[in-house]
């Protein structure tokens, strides 16, 4: 994470030029592109050539570590990566809570070159919305990566992992050489040590439900406005409902946290709230887009509800109302695994499930009237300033983000 000077960076994605390019030249970019992305999901294998059990040389490479010549394979599939690396956003500004501070987070290789098979010049909707291929290409990656990440020699990512991401490793539970660590995708939903992610603020009755960046918005058309810009984004179809259905209906002018995770955060997902699990989860099929904000913040599609999910049910103790807690998968995640069953009792901070690899999303929507919003995360997402998109704030499992209506 660095801190960079934001109206250099806060330019819109894509390639130098890229309106200017012509049909056969968008199709032969649009495919030296997917040549690389599936390049960089090979050379996270540990037995690829290349890899050196360096997680750099894969998927967790930088753009800007291309800018400077790290990536040289890169530019065999996309030379104009070089002028991409240099000129463009290749990334998202967090806030820091508690401080005036942001921090510019670069994304890395796969979501960027992911989001360029998405999204490459203006005919982006059709590749979104009508390309099967391309969807049948996420889909084939996704799980190829899970492959690799299951195998037992991916146990030697680990050490690389940990130096690329700063990961502190004095919390976790196993030590990152311990058995308990059979390949990769064990150390990436690592558990914690107890305490490690204490609930803060007893009197706020609500907390984060992951180690994330995190919008909220007190009323669901708020977030439609500064923050999910999909067209075809509603409640049901975030839930795979019909929109007559009694949950939709509760669910109807509540307010909505979207929390979501990076690849180099700490992967299990926890309860907001002191609840009861109502039903088992139900899984809903779908795609492997990215739900990096540039995706979310698109209006010609609604990745939330577009990809992979599955929903839990939950009944808040205090107040008898009824929270949605949605997880999403995102590309290269390989699943999502739920811990807990019908009629659990969870309280707030206590763990409900892990993505296995990838970045992805937590969403919650709750009833009307059940949370206020802490103030200051309500001013990142919502910003005054017309047109200006929200700002996601970098936040811990059991970090207070609100409390109940006092009468």
């Amino acid at each position: 994470m660095t801190e960079l000077n934001e109206s250099e960076l806060n330019k819109p994605g894509g390639v130098e030029g890229s309106g200017q390019v012509g049909i056969q030249g968008m199709e032969m970019l649009e495919g030296s592109i997917i040549e690389a992305f599936k390049e960089s999901v090979e050379r996270s294998d540990p037995q690829h050539a290349d890899n050196r059990n360096d997680v750099t040389q894969g998927i967790h490479g930088h753009l800007h570590h291309f800018a400077a010549g790290h990536h040289v394979w890169l530019n065999k599939f996309v030379p104009q990566l070089q002028s991409l690396a240099a000129k463009y956003h290749v990334g998202n500004y967090v806030a820091i809570r508690g401080t005036n501070r942001r921090i510019f987070e670069s994304m890395p290789i796969y979501a960027r070159l992911g989001m360029h098979i998405l999204f490459y010049g203006r005919e982006q909707v059709k590749l979104l919305e009508g390309s099967k291929r391309i969807e049948a290409l996420l889909m084939e990656q996704s799980k190829r990566e899970g492959q690799i990440y299951d195998s037992p020699e991916s146990r030697s990512h680990i050490p690389s992992f940990i130096q690329t991401y700063n990961i502190d490793t004095n919390e976790l539970l196993y030590p990152p050489d311990s058995p308990a660590y059979k390949n990769f995708n064990d150390f990436f939903y690592r558990k914690l040590k107890p305490g490690a992610r204490p609930v803060q603020n007893p009197d706020h009755e609500f907390c984060s439900a992951a180690d994330c960046r995190l919008v909220v918005y007190p009323a669901i058309h708020d977030a439609q406005t500064f923050w999910i810009k999909g067209d075809e984004f509603t409640v049901p179809a975030l839930l795979g409902l019909d929109k007559s259905d009694p949950l939709c209906r509760a669910l109807e002018g509540g307010s909505l946290a979207s929390f979501r995770l990076a690849p180099s955060d700490y992967h299990r997902f926890h309860s907001l709230a002191d609840v009861t699990v109502i039903g088992e989860p139900r899984d809903i099929p779908g795609q492997y887009f990215t739900v990096n904000p540039q995706a979310v913040n698109e209006k010609n599609l609604d990745v939330l509800s577009a990809n992979k999910r599955s929903v839990l049910l939950l009944n808040h103790d205090a107040t008898n109302k009824k929270i949605a807690f949605v997880a999403v998968g995102a590309l290269l995640v390989g699943s999502i695994q739920w811990t807990v069953s019908a009629g659990s009792k969870v309280r707030r901070g206590e763990e409900l499930g892990y993505f296995a690899y990838g970045g992805s999303t937590v969403v919650a929507i709750l009833e009307p009237g059940m949370a206020e919003w802490d103030s200051d995360l309500v001013a990142n997402s919502s910003p005054r300033t017309p047109g200006k998109l929200g700002t996601e704030t970098l936040m811990k499992v059991g970090w207070s983000i609100g409390k109940a209506p006092r009468k």
